[in-house]
């Protein structure tokens, strides 16, 4: 039987918004469904515009409904929160979206919804009204917590970065220097005909448009990755010098791991990481660009119990955190995060951080890094660790926009970036 794919967009969305997974999960066990890769492209639309406007979507349907859908059920909601999304947001003429959509609740074996799903949705199509917008949740499509926090923590500009976190995140790639020069892989790229710029860091190019990437020259014998100009500066700024042993704490999916080891191949590289099955995807990335590290399943709050060796010249401490950076390529976090995740995350980012601190050489650097925007794991979690650490100094960054700041925070958008944090933490020589 032929899959439907609303009703995959519509497992997919039940399964991040009643069960808790994340998208990345669960998208692509429905992909899998599928065979082409326009199907499998629109399926991923429907899933991703439907988490960017979920608070607008769910007020439409639940506004058109008598009862609400509940255990079970509640995969019809999401499925007309599909159905809606592609009446407002998509070019599918209107009655094939309503058609395949009451199909679908059909193959979900929901047979005596259907026409309940048909009836929604084309009164949703004749009353044609906006979107409501009446309060800031709907206004902005971000949960009240979040606005306040981005308030509090950007009074200047928190509607830019709202603004910044819904836009559709571009591709980034980093150019492999083992393979060839930057200006060698533009080439490739203006030769496959790929509209490309070089971006500020040295490895850094900036694709005009998304593509497939198995359709990049040399992808698959390893000259070149995906990975975000924001998280490109942490190998930069780690700044890797030959003989060294560095510690990539938390280290999947990889990325940072393999641009350190292309930035200098002659370091002996410890990657760590609790995901056995994340893991997995270091090794497969290192194995693509013919690179070595020793890999390490184990917790980078408990150092000893996995690592025999001398302490560390320098470590690479990418931690936990709320991913509120990154909202533009994972809208579900928007919907998976909770208020009280941060104060927990903040606990998780002390400990480890105070941790590899005393797995750090004396003269030793140690990069403190997230991919979120909230102080409190950020420029806090810094301040604090410098107050109770005698012997950490804060090294200045240069990139950072405010010489003086407390490390370097990059909001979204920013020279087209996602958002990230970096602190560059010194050990003093002398200890006592």
């Amino acid at each position: 039987m032929r899959q439907n794919l609303r009703a995959l967009a519509a497992k997919a969305i039940f399964q991040v918004l009643e069960r808790g997974m994340s998208l990345s999960v669960a998208l692509p066990e429905q992909q899998q469904q599928l065979h082409s890769g326009k199907d499998k492209a629109l399926l991923a639309e429907l899933c991703y515009g439907v988490m960017r406007t979920l608070p607008q979507l769910d007020k439409r349907v639940s506004d058109c409904l008598s009862k609400q859908f509940k255990g079970k059920q509640r995969i019809v909601h999401q499925l007309l929160l599909v159905g809606c999304y592609q009446l407002y947001f998509t070019r599918i003429p209107a009655h094939a979206a309503i058609s395949e959509t009451a199909e679908a609740c059909r193959q979900l074996k929901f047979e005596n919804l259907v026409k309940v799903v048909n009836g929604v949705l084309r009164n949703i199509q004749r009353d044609n009204s906006p979107l409501a917008t009446d309060n800031p949740v709907l206004e902005h499509n971000t949960p009240n917590w979040i606005l306040k926090a981005l308030t509090a923590a950007y009074p200047e500009n928190w509607q830019q970065v709202v603004q910044q976190s819904h836009q559709r995140p571009p591709l980034w790639l980093r150019n492999n220097r083992l393979s060839q020069s930057r200006e060698q892989y533009l080439q490739h790229l203006a030769e496959a005909e790929i509209a490309a710029t070089p971006g500020q860091g040295e490895d850094s190019i900036l694709l005009e448009q998304a593509c497939d990437v198995t359709t990049l020259p040399g992808f698959g014998e390893g000259s070149v990755s995906v990975q975000d100009g924001a998280a490109q500066w942490a190998a930069t700024l780690l700044a890797p010098q030959a003989g060294e042993t560095i510690l990539d704490a938390c280290a999947a999916p990889g990325g940072k791991s393999c641009h350190l080891l292309e930035l200098c191949p002659d370091i002996e590289l410890v990657a760590v990481d609790n995901d056995n099955k994340r893991l997995q995807r270091v090794a497969e990335n290192l194995q693509r660009l013919q690179l070595n590290a020793k890999l390490v399943h184990g917790d980078a709050a408990n150092i000893a119990s996995w690592w025999q060796g001398s302490k560390f010249d320098r470590i690479l401490l990418d931690a936990p955190c709320s991913a509120t950076g990154v909202i533009r390529r994972h809208p579900d976090i928007m919907w998976l995060r909770k208020p009280q995740d941060i104060e927990e995350l903040a606990k998780v980012q002390q400990q480890i951080l105070d941790h590899c601190w005393q797995w750090l050489k004396p003269g030793g650097v140690l990069l403190y890094a997230t991919c979120s925007i909230l102080p409190q794991e950020n420029r806090d979690q810094v301040v604090a660790f410098l107050e109770r650490t005698p012997d950490a100094r804060l090294e200045a960054i240069t990139q950072a926009d405010q010489p003086d700041a407390i490390g370097w925070q990059i909001l979204p958008g920013q020279d087209n970036m996602d958002g990230f944090y970096y602190a560059r933490i010194v050990k003093s020589k002398l200890q006592g």
